[in-house]
């Protein structure tokens, strides 16, 4: 009979030969031949392509020359798997057995990986392969699958029985869950805020705009156009990643770099053209910006005004108004104030701040001192002679436009609607006085439109200048620069009030910290304190309970004690002299037939327990605590007297 090590060889190369993969069949066949290899193959395959002589005894094997059969899988017909068998005879080795290789499906997670191995390989080789394949520490993988008992890494293919083909999966039960899917990632994407630093080329003028990564290109570039007055389909960019290929595309999958991703932007020239270009122009402007149809504004945004086009003064045929009346919320109404100047006097103007006049004494007064801005309040008239010239000659010159940028917050209101007149009247009462008030109440028309100079102090807000319309370009930056001087001075003073009211409160918090960690330090030591002394307190209440327990037990011991004998009792007595490990001794009379457990108690009476002595005699040295305590005194030779030692245990 072949021993196990041989039958497992047996079994490898008749699955090999024969292709048969369930181990238990090929075991069934094998046993129904007495494990004859020869013979159990020629029971497997049909003998009809010749004959294949072995190398020892001349025996011939019919049938192919170990191939596999016609329903082997593509994988067994490799040389590895179709090698020569090994004839097991006894202490006789026919033909040298060729490696056999073991295919592994392994799965993990999302991922599967093919594996091919000789079966001579480990469990540990699977894992290393896996480890550079999925990039995991092969002591974090658990291989499960196996379809017998317990398996390691040290554990031989070939021990295992296993089929030409097989089917695993990794466990990694230490190493964190991945992110749900892409699509988790996305809605990750979309929740996040993007800060997108926009520069207007014309001004010079940044924006530190946020937006959620939901937000489309299209309502970046609509609020753009809010704060810029450049109309959707007049905005060229620079600065959008070439994924960003549509507007309607959100921030999120547009390929914007972040938390942080810079753009500019400038507006498109737009002369006046015929209507063939115009057509070209409009064909083009889709191309830089796509838009919806409520972005396309008055037709003078393209660059041709109504008066122009007949040779009219365009003043004159103008029925836009500057600001609509009764505006409710001041913000809308500077968005459409910002639309309007640009359509009339061209992008080269103050950038207006939008928003309510509260909102800009926040902006420009209530900041850090060295942010703070004077605030510059343009009051625009259009039934005053003055407007278009101050307009388009002094408040649109780049030196002033400039200036305001870098120096000012302009904010400005439409006064030739009455309402809106009467509105500016109430916030400026409330804001600077009724005598600035009056003094612009007073103005006539033609004085207008009116600069105002803004200084904000610490207890109000002054007005340091009102420049009428009537001035030059020279006159009215010459009045700027005298109030940014003033300002100047006051903003170095308030500065340097701001800096010592830091440098105090700095060192107040330093001191508050310093107190407080005193204050921590000390309390820690009181806490440390107090329960120190409630442990020693709760030590010695238990010293105080143990000591009350150990006297209730002695004496208990000692009123149970038998009476001590007299010298002339007629019995027998044993007198017994105790040594204490202090030096000092105590006798004691016991009759002869009283129990050892007796001299025990004794002992213990005088605060000596037996579970914390031991008794020891003299000649022979003997521990009596091991004696049975229910012999008697006779019984264990301590008769008539004996001399004893205690001494306490370990």
């Amino acid at each position: 009979m072949a021993s196990n090590m041989d039958r497992e060889m047996i079994l490898a190369d008749f699955q090999a030969c024969t292709g048969i993969e369930n181990i238990d069949e090929a075991i069934t066949l094998l046993e129904q031949n007495n494990w004859d290899l020869v013979a159990a193959i020629n029971g497997v395959i049909p003998q009809e392509n010749g004959i294949l002589q072995s190398e020892y005894g001349g025996d011939t094997l019919h049938g192919p020359a170990y191939g596999p059969t016609s329903h082997s899988t593509a994988a067994s017909s490799t040389p590895s798997s179709s090698s020569a068998f090994r004839h097991v005879v006894p202490s006789r080795q026919i033909v040298e057995r060729q490696p056999r290789m073991l295919d592994f499906r392994v799965e993990y997670r999302d991922r599967s990986v093919d594996v091919v191995l000789e079966d001579s390989s480990t469990v540990g080789d699977i894992k290393h392969i896996l480890e550079n394949e999925l990039q995991i520490p092969a002591s974090k993988m658990l291989l499960k699958g196996w379809k017998t008992g317990d398996v390691d890494d040290s554990t031989v293919l070939k021990t295992l029985h296993l089929p030409k083909n097989n089917s695993l999966y990794v466990l990694t039960p230490d190493l964190p869950p991945p992110s749900s899917s892409h699509s988790g990632a996305l809605q990750e994407s979309l929740n996040q805020n993007f800060m997108l630093i926009v520069t207007h080329r014309e001004v010079q003028r940044e924006y530190n705009l946020n937006f959620s990564g939901s937000s489309t290109i299209q309502e970046v570039k609509r609020n753009v156009y809010d704060l810029t007055s450049i109309p959707v389909r007049h905005q060229l960019w620079e600065g959008w990643p070439p994924s960003a290929t549509d507007d309607s595309m959100t921030l999120a999958v547009s390929g914007l770099t972040f938390p942080c991703h810079r753009l500019t932007v400038g507006r498109r020239s737009s002369p006046i053209q015929t209507r063939e270009q115009s057509e070209e122009q409009c064909t083009d402007v889709h191309m830089v910006s796509d838009s919806d149809g409520d972005d396309f504004e008055d037709a003078t945004e393209f660059g041709v005004d109504d008066g122009e086009m007949f040779g009219v003064a365009s003043s004159a045929l103008r029925k836009s108004p500057m600001m609509p009346e009764n505006a409710e919320n001041e913000g809308d109404a500077l968005l459409q104030f910002t639309a309007e100047f640009s359509s009339r006097y061209g992008d080269c103007h103050p950038v207006y701040f939008i928003g309510s006049l509260e909102a800009a004494f926040q902006e420009a007064f209530y900041g850090k001192a060295r942010d703070r801005k004077l605030l510059a309040i343009y009051l625009h008239h259009d039934e005053s002679v003055l407007t278009n010239v101050f307009c388009s000659q002094m408040l649109c010159a780049e030196s002033i436009v400039s200036y305001l940028s870098q120096n000012f917050i302009t904010w400005a209101w439409d006064m030739t609607k009455e309402a809106n007149r009467a509105r500016f009247l109430t916030m400026c009462t409330r804001h600077f006085g009724s005598v600035v008030a009056q003094t612009i109440r007073t103005q006539k028309t033609d004085q207008f439109p009116l600069f105002l100079i803004i200084m904000g102090k610490r207890s109000s807000n002054e007005v340091l200048n009102v420049i009428q319309g009537n001035t030059t370009v020279d006159e009215l930056m010459m009045r700027l620069m005298a109030a940014m001087e003033i300002f100047s001075a006051q903003q170095q003073e308030d500065i340097k009030d701001e800096d010592e009211r830091e440098a105090r409160e700095n060192v107040k918090r330093e001191q508050d910290e310093a107190y407080r960690i005193s204050l921590e330090a000390d309390r820690a030591k009181r806490e440390a304190q107090e329960r120190e002394m409630a442990e020693q307190f709760r030590l010695e209440q238990i010293r105080k309970e143990q000591e009350e327990e150990r006297e209730a037990i002695r004496l208990s011991l000692e009123q149970s004690l038998p009476p001590e004998p007299k010298e002339e009792s007629t019995e027998s007595v044993s007198k017994l002299r105790i040594r204490t490990p202090s030096g000092e001794f105590f006798e004691r009379r016991f009759l002869a037939s009283s129990k050892l457990q007796v001299v025990f108690d004794f002992v213990a009476s005088k605060g000596y327990p037996w579970e914390e002595y031991k008794l020891l005699g003299t000649f022979p040295r003997r521990d009596v605590t091991q004696l049975d305590p229910n012999k008697s005194l006779l019984e264990v030779k301590l008769y008539p007297q004996e001399t004893l030692f205690l001494e306490a245990k370990e």
